[in-house]
């Protein structure tokens, strides 16, 4: 039996919680969450795990096998540098990696030294319409030179302390929301961005919220634009405040051979009931010759639909570090990858506030720290 211990258990860490839960091996065996409602939570789901009282006290844990990160953003990276002092078991952290651009180097410095794997959260990669895309890209579109990433989604749920109303803690909605897209364009073109373009802002949510007489910061809505080293050019759209919306993940690839798309429903918990049932992923392949998209649904398991709000990738994710944890070997997602996508959504936040292109090629500085 593999034992978790997991540190910060919110709405995320829950859904990590109940995703745990239905793998074959393992167990959460200690949290560690400060909030009493959180802790009161995660233990109604893990009820045999025990709440302990630090981060001191969970590494001193020495039935654990694996740790998860699933904190708020901010303290991603000094968790993950008390753990690399202490400890060194398999870990999984969530997303973003890490908010600010000085942060790399104290990464980079990690990893150098950690003597186990880091898997970084990606989970957008294993909801299974995008896996089928990113397997199915090369074939249905000759090699990709266009890629399109339109998010039409909710505003941004309510967090413990409202830590998520603020780009202090954040990185920044084109870091905390977005660094999933960003890698995913990194991941199905196979290369690296040279260059960022953004426009984004603030237009409708949360200006009506103030926290100790403070305004959110986080933006709802941006467009962004990537340009990769071997000349593909990638884009992103986000409006946070389409909810209404049929999917609300949309990824469409193209090529000189054809398109590729996938389309992935928001979370089943709020799809209106009055309109029957929610709707079911789809990927559809369009070659140019002959004529003639081909449509696939790709339902996804009740029961992981119900363990969390990512179209069951969250399991797929920790099936596959459980056999890494089990077994050994390198993970999907690496450390790297954590990095370049936050770098690429730092880029895009500097680009937005200072309406210049940012140059990420390998001889260029780091995008500055986002404000």
């Amino acid at each position: 039996m593999v034992n978790y211990g997991i540190i910060g258990c919110g709405m995320m860490g829950q859904e990590h919680l109940r995703n745990i839960a239905l793998l074959p091996g393992a167990r959460v065996a200690a949290i560690f969450e400060p909030n009493q409602i959180m802790a009161d939570a995660a233990k109604s789901i893990a009820p045999n795990a025990r709440l302990l009282p630090s981060l001191e006290d969970l590494l001193a844990d020495e039935t654990l096998d694996c740790l998860l990160i699933a904190s708020p953003n901010h303290l991603h990276v000094a968790q993950f540098d008390q753990i690399a002092a202490t400890r060194h078991l398999p870990l999984l952290i969530e997303k973003p990696l890490f908010t600010r651009i000085e942060d790399a180097a104290t990464l980079a410095r990690l990893e150098a030294s950690y003597a186990a794997p880091i898997w970084v959260g990606m989970e957008y990669r294993y909801m299974p319409p995008i896996q089928t895309l990113i397997e199915q890209v090369q074939g249905a579109t000759g090699g990709v030179t266009m890629l399109t990433i339109r998010e039409h989604r909710f505003p941004f749920l309510e967090k413990v302390g409202d830590w998520n109303r603020f780009n202090r803690n954040t990185g920044g909605t084109l870091v905390e929301k977005c660094c999933h897209f960003f890698d995913l364009m990194r991941t199905i073109l196979q290369d690296e961005p040279v260059r960022v373009m953004a426009s984004a802002g603030q237009d409708v949510n949360h200006l009506d919220e103030a926290y100790d007489g403070e305004v959110p910061d986080i933006w709802d809505g941006a467009f962004v634009i990537v340009d990769f080293a071997r000349g593909a050019r990638a884009m992103l759209e986000l409006c946070m405040y389409a909810e209404g919306s049929t999917f609300q993940e949309e990824i469409t690839a193209v090529g000189p051979a054809g398109k590729i798309e996938a389309k992935v429903p928001g979370p089943g918990r709020f799809w209106p009931t009055h309109l029957g049932e929610p709707p079911v992923a789809q990927v559809i392949v369009s070659p140019r010759a002959p004529k003639g998209p081909q449509l696939v649904e790709i339902p996804v398991d009740p029961t992981l639909q119900l363990a969390g709000d990512h179209n069951g990738s969250t399991f797929y994710q920790h099936a596959r570090f459980l056999e890494i944890v089990q077994n050994g070997g390198a993970p999907d997602v690496t450390l790297t990858d954590g990095i370049r996508a936050v770098e690429m959504g730092l880029a895009a936040q500097q680009s937005a506030q200072s309406g210049a292109a940012i140059d990420l090629s390998a001889d260029a500085p780091r995008a500055a720290e986002a404000s």
